[in-house]
């Protein structure tokens, strides 16, 4: 039996869990504080990408033994602060089958009365009601919601020993970026679907052709593609794209660069969305 799934994921599962190994050998054995502080600064980039691995990971797990990926989503709660089931929850089985209707969109744009909200505004709701909204998810989903709420306690736990070791390095080195991780998994559904209300799937998401975005999110920019079958690895994205795009309007193409990675960055760069050129597009 092959342990991966797909071999797409061998490389960048190895720079993760490289990353997460890094990780704790600062935790262990570096006492300097703004030496810790530097690292996780300079880990804050790296972990903005691995959020949309964990995204891949909760659509299509990585391994096929189950307690490797159990061992996987640890490795990605503590880099991104979403746990196993979370996203299957909030996302798979949430977001992805309401996202055509504001009402139950658990990733709703949306305001009550019919208006978008802003960026800011929408990224801290989706990530205060991220975990309630999960939980809720989850009761109509109860295996899922039980290794959700089994492997989130194992988290909040094994926190809790950390920061009895060394708060600081606990604080700086996990805590930090996985609120951090939190906030941008919520502010990168903005970018893909606020404004666009329409019953139409292939009019329903923007998509990013820039290739080192595409390389560094797994595909995430092809996320027309990604709604209309979400079980597709995000190593077919591009092909299924290339099938579909004759369905998507030309004005929902966003030229962007990577940049656009990272909200503070982005909030102060214009929202260009234009017609891609044809080999854009492929």
């Amino acid at each position: 039996m092959k342990f991966f799934r797909y071999r797409a994921d061998i490389v960048p599962t190895a720079l993760i869990v490289l990353l997460f190994v890094l990780d704790c050998l600062v935790f262990t054995f570096v006492s300097n504080r703004y030496l810790v502080v530097a690292w996780m600064l300079l880990g804050l980039g790296p972990k903005v990408c691995i959020c949309s691995w964990n995204h891949h990971h909760q659509h299509l797990p990585t391994f096929r033994p189950v307690w490797a990926n159990r061992l996987m989503e640890l490795v990605y709660a503590l880099h991104t602060g979403i746990t196993t089931n979370a996203w299957v929850l909030h996302h798979v089985l949430g977001h992805h089958l309401n996202y055509l209707d504001q009402e139950k969109d658990e990733s709703g744009w949306m305001r009550k009365d019919g208006t978008k909200m802003g960026e800011i505004e929408y990224t801290l709701t989706i990530a205060l009601t991220g975990y309630p909204r999960a939980y809720r998810v989850g009761r109509d989903h109860p295996k899922y919601q039980k290794s959700f709420l089994t492997m989130g306690t194992v988290v909040l736990i094994l926190l809790g020993l950390l920061m009895t070791v060394n708060w600081f390095n606990t604080l700086f080195v996990f805590v930090i970026p996985m609120i951090h991780g939190l906030l941008i998994t919520s502010w990168h559904t903005y970018s893909h679907h606020a404004g666009l209300h329409t019953d139409d799937h292939f009019e329903a998401s923007y998509n990013i052709m820039n290739r080192w975005y595409n390389v560094l999110t797994g595909n995430l920019g092809y996320h027309t593609a990604h709604h209309y079958r979400q079980g597709v690895h995000w190593s077919k994205l591009p092909e299924l794209h290339r099938e579909i795009e004759h369905n998507i309007p030309k004005h929902l193409y966003r030229d962007v660069n990577l940049a656009h990675l990272f909200p503070p960055i982005a909030w102060l760069m214009p929202d260009n969305t234009k017609e891609p050129s044809s080999s854009a597009a492929h």
